[in-house]
């Protein structure tokens, strides 16, 4: 066991257009960090956290990095308090699962702190309660590839059934962060509790499509099968240009885009480096445009998951 130790977890992208609350894949940056350090007194205490603008709470109960922390520590019978730092390098309310990245940061952090006695799979449900107390859904398709790394299907919820799919070794992905700011709570309110079944049977080719797409390194068909039936067309209003954005990307080389998790951030697919990065200037132009500021990061997808930091 260790004394201390600081961990980076990755901003992720969750639904990845048709897969609401079942898809997901990990970026290289941004992400959150966390440090960790054995404390002679008992509990969990959050000393500070950087860059969060004074938004967020002390209170680990109230805290997505400090609860998997408490919950980790209970289920694993540890009698042993730890003091924690937060910094906080990625935008709250942004869509690129913020508060994933804190709960999963937290989890992993923990448990090497500990001696790694659970595998990263095994530490889903403690960032999970992160995911809980920060839009009141316990969904994980921001926490799977934020632990696990990749792009990941969240089969089944009970039990928690979660599948690594594997990509091109040449996928890319390109996300604009807006600087405008969607609670996810407030996002999903807007959804419809039923759907009609013309609608979900598209969905399903879609999602299918999309894995198969994927496994099999079929870039026409991975962007065929980028589009949301369900979700996309309600939430999109929230976002100022989504439309011409959206287009912006495809026609600028882009195998498709589509909202990143709750937004505002959207996201694009692509097969090469060179057209992930004209399709995110084209996407920046349009918000230029529109005399909105963004952020832009064109990434491979991350299969490492958390890292330990030196």
């Amino acid at each position: 066991m260790v004394e201390s130790i600081r961990v980076f977890a990755p901003a992720t992208v969750a639904n990845v257009s048709c897969g609401f609350d079942v898809l997901g894949f990990a970026v290289n940056r941004p992400g959150d960090e966390v440090e960790i350090r054995v404390s002679p007194k008992k509990g969990v205490v959050i000393k500070k956290i950087t860059g969060d603008q004074g938004k967020l709470s002390l209170d680990p109960m109230q805290n997505t990095a400090g609860i998997a922390i408490v919950k980790f520590l209970e289920a694993m019978k540890i009698d042993k308090g730890v003091e924690v730092v937060l910094h906080k390098k990625m935008p709250l309310g942004s869509g690129l699962g913020s508060s994933a990245a804190s709960a999963a940061a937290g989890a992993f952090a923990v448990n090497a702190l500990f001696g790694k006695p659970l595998k990263n799979e095994d530490l889903v449900p403690f960032a999970l309660e992160g995911e809980r107390i920060a839009c009141g859904s316990a969904h994980a398709d921001n926490v799977g590839p934020a632990l696990l790394g990749g792009f990941v299907l969240i089969r089944s919820y009970n039990p928690l059934d979660i599948v690594k799919i594997p990509t091109p070794v040449s996928l890319y992905a390109t996300i604009i962060h807006p600087h405008i700011e969607i609670r996810t709570k407030d996002a999903r309110q807007l959804l419809k509790k039923q759907i009609l079944l013309e609608d979900a049977v598209k969905q399903w080719g879609n999602v299918g499509g999309l894995i198969a797409g994927l496994m099999q390194s079929d870039y026409d068909l991975i962007g065929r099968s980028m589009h949301d039936a369900i979700v996309e067309p309600i939430r999109s209003l929230l976002i100022p240009g989504f439309a011409d954005i959206q287009k912006a990307a495809v026609e600028a080389g882009a195998l498709g885009s589509g909202i990143s998790g709750s937004g505002p951030s959207i996201f694009a697919l692509s097969s090469s480096a060179s057209a992930a990065e004209a399709a995110g200037e084209s996407m920046k132009n349009v918000f230029k445009k529109l005399n909105i500021d963004s952020d832009l990061y064109v990434s491979k997808i991350n299969h490492k998951g958390p890292q330990v930091l030196d």
